[in-house]
C-alpha cells in the first residue's frame, strides 16, 4: 500500500555547524573531495551527524541519479524507521521533495525536480541479514549505526553499489577499538577514498547548554568516553566504576513510598549449579527504583542444588504474587517459569540484550536514579567485583567476566525490561 506522507509540522531548521556543512557539501562541484567513493562519520551521540547525513543522501542522490535505487540501512526496520525516517520525511517536505512511503515494501519514492529515485530500509541486526540485501543493484548505500552491524551485512551492502558514480554513506558512534569499522574503515579511510568526520556534541548547534549538561551527567566510565568524548576505546576493569555508596545505597525508602502510586516486582537469575538471585525492586513512578530485598542461594557453598519446584516455594515465600506486577526472568527457564505460574507469580521474559543492559543501569547509577538497601549485601559486594573480561576484550569481544555476576544479572533484567522496554508506565 502506497501512503503519502503528510507534513504535520514543517522542519525548523536549525544553523549548520562546520562539521554538519561539510557532510551536506562534500560530494557538491567545488568540494575538493567529490571524487571520493564515500564518507563516515563517527563520534558522540547527539552530535547531528544522522540529521546531516540523512539529508546529504538524498540531496546527493537527486542530484546525480533517476530512477535508481539505493539502500538505507538501520539495525532494525523499527528503528530506522524512528531514528532517520521520520526526520529525513519531515526534512524532505519541507524542502519542496514529493515522498511517498510504501510501507508494506519497506522503500519510500522521493521525487524533486522531475528526477525520482527509490530508497530500500534494511535492517541488520545479525548474520542472517547479509541474505535480505543479497541480489539488488544500488547507486547507494546508506549505514545508520554501521557499528551496531554485523560486518558480512556491511561488506553485502558496499558489494551492491555498482551502478556507475555510487557512493557510500557510513555513520556511528564508538565501540572498541578492535571494531571492523575502526579498523576496516576509519584506520584505512585515505586508502579507501572516504571522508572521515569526527563529531562532538558542540557540531550539533542545536543543541542548548541544559541538554548538553544532561548527557554529560548521564554516562560515566568507557560509556562516557564513547558517547561523549567519541573515543574508540576498550571496556576494562570494573564495569560499574561510577556505582556511589553515597548515591546508590539508602536506609529507609521515602516515608511518602508507602501511601502513593507505585510498582513492585521481582527480578531473578536463575541457576542450578550456579546461584540463584531474586531481587524485590519498587518503580515509584517518579524514574527512582529501589532494590528493598534479596534472595540469594549459592548451591556450591550449600552442597546442595535446588529444583525448580523449591525455588518457586522459596519465591512464594520471599513474595506474594498480589502485590507484584510480576517476575522478570530469563525467558530460557521455561521450566521454572512454569513452577511459578502455578505459584500465582506473572513471570515476564526478560530483554537479556548484554551491552544496552549495563549501559542503562550506569546511566542510572550515574544519575541516582537506581538505589540498593544496605541489607542487601551480595548485591552490593557484586558492584565491586563485577568486572570485563580482559582477555576477551584483547580479541575485540567486549562481555562481563562471568563470576560475581548473578544479582548484577537480575539487576540488568529489571533495568533493561521494565525500565528500558517502559513497561512501568506502559501499564
Amino acid at each position: 500500500m502506497k501512503i503519502k506522507s503528510e507534513l504535520k509540522a514543517p522542519f525548523k531548521f536549525k544553523p549548520f555547524s562546520k562539521k554538519q556543512l561539510q557532510i551536506l557539501t562534500w560530494w557538491t562541484d567545488s568540494s575538493p573531495v567529490k571524487d571520493y567513493d564515500g564518507i563516515i562519520a563517527d563520534g558522540a551521540i547527539r552530535s547531528g551527524k544522522t540529521v546531516a547525513m540523512a539529508l546529504s543522501f538524498v540531496m546527493w542522490s537527486n542530484v546525480q541519479f533517476n530512477n535508481e535505487a539505493f539502500a538505507i540501512c538501520g539495525k532494525t526496520i523499527g528503528s530506522l524507521r524512528r531514528n532517520v525516517l521520520q526526520p529525513l520525511k519531515r526534512m524532505c517536505l519541507s524542502r519542496g521533495y514529493t515522498v511517498i512511503d510504501h510501507r508494506g515494501e519497506n522503500m519510500i519514492e522521493i521525487a524533486f525536480t522531475g528526477r525520482t529515485n527509490s530508497y530500500y530500509f534494511f535492517g541488520g541486526k545479525d548474520e542472517s541479514s547479509q541474505d535480505l540485501i543479497q541480489g539488488i543493484t544500488l547507486a547507494g548505500i546508506l549505514f545508520d549505526e554501521v557499528a551496531l552491524m554485523p560486518e558480512s551485512f556491511v561488506q553485502q551492502g558496499i558489494g551492491r553499489c555498482s551502478v556507475d558514480g555510487a557512493k557510500l554513506w557510513f555513520n556511528c558512534n564508538p565501540e572498541n577499538p578492535f571494531h571492523f569499522v575502526k579498523t576496516e574503515l576509519i584506520d584505512q579511510a585515505k586508502q579507501k577514498r572516504l571522508l572521515y568526520l569526527h563529531f562532538l556534541l558542540d557540531d550539533n548547534l542545536s543543541l542548548s547548554e541544559s541538554t548538553k549538561r544532561r548527557l554529560w551527567s548521564e554516562f560515566t566510565g568507557v560509556f562516557y568516553k564513547r558517547f561523549i568524548l567519541g573515543e574508540w576505546v576498550a571496556a576494562t576493569g570494573v564495569i560499574y566504576d561510577m556505582f556511589d555508596e553515597k548515591k546508590n545505597v539508602f536506609d529507609d525508602l521515602p516515608i511518602d513510598l508507602a501511601h502513593r502510586l507505585h510498582r513492585r516486582y521481582i527480578t531473578i537469575d536463575y541457576g542450578t549449579r550456579n546461584p540463584t538471585a531474586f531481587l524485590e525492586i519498587i518503580d515509584d513512578l517518579q524514574r527512582n527504583y529501589w532494590v528493598t530485598r534479596e534472595y540469594y542461594y549459592d548451591s556450591a557453598k550449600e552442597w546442595r542444588q535446588k529444583d525448580d519446584a523449591e525455588y518457586a516455594e522459596d519465591l512464594a515465600k520471599f513474595a506474594d504474587p498480589d502485590c507484584l506486577r510480576g517476575v522478570v526472568i530469563d525467558p530460557s527457564a521455561d521450566s521454572f517459569k512454569l513452577a511459578i505460574r502455578k505459584k500465582g507469580f506473572r513471570p515476564i521474559d526478560a530483554d537479556n540484550t548484554v551491552e544496552d543492559g549495563i549501559r542503562l543501569v550506569s546511566t542510572l547509577l550515574a544519575q541516582g536514579r537506581l538505589h540498593i538497601h544496605r541489607s542487601c549485601v551480595h548485591t552490593l559486594k557484586e558492584f565491586s567485583a563485577y568486572v570485563w573480561n580482559d582477555k576477551r576484550a584483547e580479541v575485540g569481544v567486549e562481555e562481563p567476566l562471568k563470576q560475581n555476576d548473578h544479582a548484577m544479572d537480575a539487576l540488568r533484567y529489571f533495568c533493561k525490561t521494565i525500565v528500558g522496554g517502559y513497561r512501568s508506565v506502559k501499564k
